[in-house]
């Protein structure tokens, strides 16, 4: 039986042109390098700089802090939408909180990093 997946894995990336099609050229943990559209690796993967430098787990905080400021700026976005407006009155209590416990949660994971 097939389900859904969601990953999450870092990789080190740069831009490359293939057959004159933007992309990325992907290097995996491993040392195995593939190579993937512009728009299919934006969809897969958020830039979180050059954090080689960092030991593994500040680098998976900082990974961890990118994905919750994306969609905190997502959600942000959206709560000024009509669709939000839409919504029952408890759903947008609920995301109007969620948006400040991610709010929140950005703040407390840059503290750790910067320590």
């Amino acid at each position: 039986m097939t389900q859904e997946y969601i990953g999450t894995k870092q990789v080190t990336a740069w831009p490359e042109l293939k057959d004159a099609i933007e992309g990325f050229a992907v290097k995996y943990e491993d040392g195995y390098t593939s190579w993937s559209p512009k728009d299919v690796f934006e969809k897969a993967y958020i830039g979180i700089g050059q954090v080689k430098q960092h030991p593994p787990h500040v680098q998976r905080m900082i990974g961890e802090k990118a994905q919750n400021d994306d969609r905190l700026v997502k959600l942000k976005e959206f709560i000024e939408t009509p669709g939000f407006r839409e919504l029952s009155s408890k759903s947008q209590e609920l995301l109007t909180t969620q948006v400040g416990a991610m709010g929140e949660l950005s703040g407390i994971l840059a503290e750790r990093i910067a320590l």
